[in-house]
């Protein structure tokens, strides 16, 4: 449980989607001032009060970006006012027909990886300085089918499946990147599979799925706050159980993937 009196603070972005919300309102149960990184004002304002009202937590507010603009990530950044203990990524579309964001990449890449990875390296310097700090990448066991040679599928058909799919295999490939990189700075960063909820993501993608908001929301929340992960780094949970990914092995790929990323 968080100090009341001196709370960390936590950043959770998506955070007026079902997954997202439920993450912010059990990390402002357990007394962490929380910031929603949202698009919608006025999702977020009905968030921040339903939050406030069912947690008599007051110190939860908001902050808008859209996370598959890198301008938008940098000036939230640059924005930030004081520490940030644990930045949550958690944001993440499954747009049905391909786009392309006004920054001209494509929008399930843009916000699902880009994102992320845009969001940890702005606030390096900030989670340094409040360490130890934590990244949670809130990723899926549903991964694979990467491509470093298209990954904003420009030469395969896209389906959204296929897009996201990609998206969460690269969330779980640069998980260890960025851990080795940060170590040192005192930021541990992990990822997980929240769990199968029925959200308006997966419905998206043609699932239901047969968890709460609330179940999903453990495994990153245990990722955020419990005490048995101090110093744990670069690994992959699920049902808040380390389990072997994948995708481990798959070093080169995996700073390939980071530099391709960095050239954005």
């Amino acid at each position: 449980m968080n100090d009341p009196h001196n709370p960390k603070v936590a950043a959770v972005t998506g955070a007026t989607g079902a997954i997202g919300k439920a993450i912010a309102h059990a990390l402002a149960k357990a007394n962490f001032r929380v910031v929603l990184i949202t698009r919608d004002e006025e999702k977020s304002k009905q968030a921040v009060e339903e939050i406030q009202s069912k947690t008599n937590n007051p110190d939860i507010c908001y902050e808008l970006a859209d996370l598959s603009l890198k301008s938008a990530v940098e000036s939230l950044a640059e924005s930030w006012g004081g520490p940030l203990h644990v930045l949550i990524n958690n944001a993440a579309i499954t747009p049905k027909t391909r786009q392309v964001t006004k920054e001209g990449i494509e929008l399930q890449f843009a916000t699902n990886v880009l994102g992320y990875f845009w969001m940890t390296n702005s606030f390096t310097e900030i989670l340094s300085a409040s360490s130890p700090s934590r990244v949670i990448y809130v990723a899926s066991y549903w991964a694979g089918g990467l491509d470093l040679n298209d990954l904003e599928f420009e030469r395969r058909p896209y389906h959204n499946h296929d897009a996201y799919r990609q998206s969460k295999q690269a969330n779980r490939m640069l998980t260890p990147i960025f851990a080795s990189r940060l170590k040192e700075k005192g930021v541990t960063v992990n990822a997980c599979h929240p769990g199968d909820v029925n959200s308006s993501l997966s419905n998206d993608l043609g699932f239901g799925g047969s968890q709460t908001p609330g179940q999903g929301a453990e495994t990153p929340v245990w990722l955020a706050a419990s005490e048995e992960l101090e110093g744990i780094t670069g690994k992959y949970f699920e049902r808040k159980k380390q389990v072997r990914c994948q995708f481990s092995s798959l070093q080169f790929e995996s700073e390939r993937l980071y530099e391709i990323c960095s050239s954005y």
